[in-house]
């Protein structure tokens, strides 16, 4: 078929097209009953207003429960903290948003309209109507009028950021010692246990290919406290058995692990996500959070992802028990980089 034949054909398409199918154009307007019924209008007005009461009473309950609900160094301090905090700030932000969802389909100009396509670049006489049809949107809206509305969506905006902000000027000044990430719970002569139930380890008891989660022995008071939850962040292990003869030791190495058994830092040296996952064919660890993938045979050492540094070991021994301890504490700070680390 020639050029012009197949022009002729697809002008005739088109034409043939625009007979079958009419623009329908935009359905009737619907009035809604805040378009028919002033009191209605009025309800619609007064339940916008009470969300955003309950914004400003959740703002303001966030910043009591901050200032007077303080953690006590006890478990269960820190967890009704957690959960009065975060009801408050809850009911703060959803507040805001049933508010502003009711607001649009009880309140605002529901018409619909076309927007015809125009240049990018629009004429100081588009801008004008722009501007224009603004102020009619504001006028449509009534929210001119409505003093009550304007106070209580004005009041629940400002006071929100507060939720964020106060929490944060707070904590300025707060200890920011990092030279505490080269120490954890882990000395010399500590048991390895397991996570979470603290139940000691015997390296008997681990075969090839198991992985044991691991905590630091630790009496049941100590196991209650902030301060060993806190620390205990820090000294989680992951304990993986090999056979002996797949291990890549160096020779300043060899005396960390027992009989196959190594111990290294389950937090990983990209973000400090936790490390946790195990392929037995490959002896590798594998980062949920960015894939970083660490070769458990060989030193940890970084073999696929974003990480930049093997996971620290944890030198292991056998006590008089068969039961495995830390020979002292990690070979070099846990976790991702940070200032003034050395290595």
């Amino acid at each position: 078929m020639s050029e012009l034949n197949k022009d002729s054909s697809a002008t005739e398409l088109v034409a043939t097209n625009e007979d079958r199918f009419v623009d329908p154009g935009l359905p009737a307007h619907k009035l809604r009953m805040s378009d028919k019924d002033p009191k209605a209008a009025k309800r619609a007005e007064l339940q916008v207003v009470f969300f955003f009461l309950v914004s400003i009473v959740g703002t303001i309950a966030s910043l009591v429960v901050f200032f007077t609900i303080r953690p006590d160094g006890t478990t269960e301090s820190v967890r009704n903290s957690n959960y009065a905090l975060g009801i408050s700030i809850a009911f703060a932000l959803l507040g805001i948003g049933i508010a502003a969802v009711h607001w649009a389909k009880a309140l605002m100009s529901d018409h619909e309209v076309i927007d015809e396509r125009h240049p990018l670049e629009s004429s100081a006489e588009d801008r004008e109507a722009a501007v224009a049809e603004l102020a009619a949107g504001v006028k449509d809206s009534n929210i001119e009028r409505r003093t009550l509305l304007k106070g209580s969506v004005v009041t629940a905006l400002a006071l929100f950021p507060l939720t964020i902000a106060v929490p944060l000027v707070a904590n300025v000044g707060s200890d920011w010692d990092v030279s505490k990430f080269r120490k954890t719970l882990w000395k010399k002569g500590v048991r390895l246990t397991t996570d979470p139930n603290g139940r000691p380890v015997k390296a008997a008891d681990v075969t090839v290919g198991s992985v044991v989660h691991i905590i630091p022995e630790a009496t049941e008071e100590e196991r209650q406290s902030h301060h060993w939850i806190t620390e205990k962040a820090k000294a989680v292990v992951l304990l993986v058995r090999l056979d002996p003869k797949d291990l890549k030791e160096s020779e300043e190495r060899k005396s960390w692990s027992y009989d196959g058994i190594v111990a290294y830092s389950k937090i990983c040296t990209h973000v400090g996500c936790p490390v946790a996952l195990y392929e037995q064919q490959t002896h590798h660890l594998l980062c949920p959070c960015h894939q970083s993938t660490f070769d458990v045979a060989d030193g940890a050492k970084v073999v696929f992802g974003p990480a930049k540094r093997p996971l620290p070991q944890l030198p292991i021994a056998v006590d008089d028990e068969g039961y495995l301890v830390a020979q002292d504490d990690f070979n070099e700070p846990i976790g991702p980089s940070y200032w003034e680390r050395l290595k």
